[in-house]
């Protein structure tokens, strides 16, 4: 696919989400007490995780405003390294635990049907991911594409503190750290 193709594939998905968004899911208002428990402790696993990476990030020396190249890519390795160190006992489901997963899954399932969710799969499909393991503590390298999450389903995802994202790699689901780029856990097959 060609770059002008690939740009307005993705302003029809765009397009297409945001038209979605006017419309907010209701199933969004009608979560279980069991859901809102799930979710609550998926974002208090996310904001735990964020609290520690701050912790180390403000031990590490603090970048000038006129850093260079390279002292700002050392500083990320550096950042990643002290994460990857505190985390070593880090395991997948350790954040999409198999409730939270399964809640997330129905979410996606809910959110994208027919036409959309042909469109979705269909733009996730074709990023170039290939060759990114699906690996806790592994960095999600700089040369390779992430697309970016509808609207309408941010909306109806858990919410992420701001230092977190969520990232399809092929149809399973990351949650990625935006400055260091660490996958910080994963979900296989959250794409219907």
């Amino acid at each position: 696919m060609n770059g002008v193709t690939k740009y307005y594939s993705l302003i029809i998905f765009l397009a297409l989400s945001l038209f979605a968004a006017a419309q907010i899911s209701t199933a969004q208002n009608l979560k279980s007490s069991q859901d809102k428990k799930t979710i609550a402790a998926f974002e208090k696993s996310a904001k735990n995780y964020v609290k520690l990476r701050e912790r180390i990030e403000n031990k590490l020396p603090k970048l000038s405003k006129d850093a260079t190249a390279e002292q700002i890519e050392a500083h990320k390795t550096a950042f990643q390294r002290s994460v990857q160190s505190a985390r070593s006992s880090a395991k997948q489901g350790d954040i999409f635990t198999p409730a939270a997963t399964e809640l997330i899954k129905a979410i996606i399932k809910n959110e994208f049907k027919g036409k959309e969710r042909v469109e979705l799969r269909k733009t996730v499909l074709e990023a170039d991911t290939q060759g990114v393991p699906l690996k806790i503590n592994f960095p999600y390298p700089d040369s390779k594409e992430q697309i970016e999450m509808p609207a309408t389903l941010l909306l109806a995802l858990p919410q992420l503190p701001k230092q977190l994202r969520f990232r399809f790699l092929g149809r399973s689901l990351l949650l990625l750290d935006r400055e260091n780029g660490l996958i910080i856990d994963y979900m296989t097959n959250a794409l219907p």
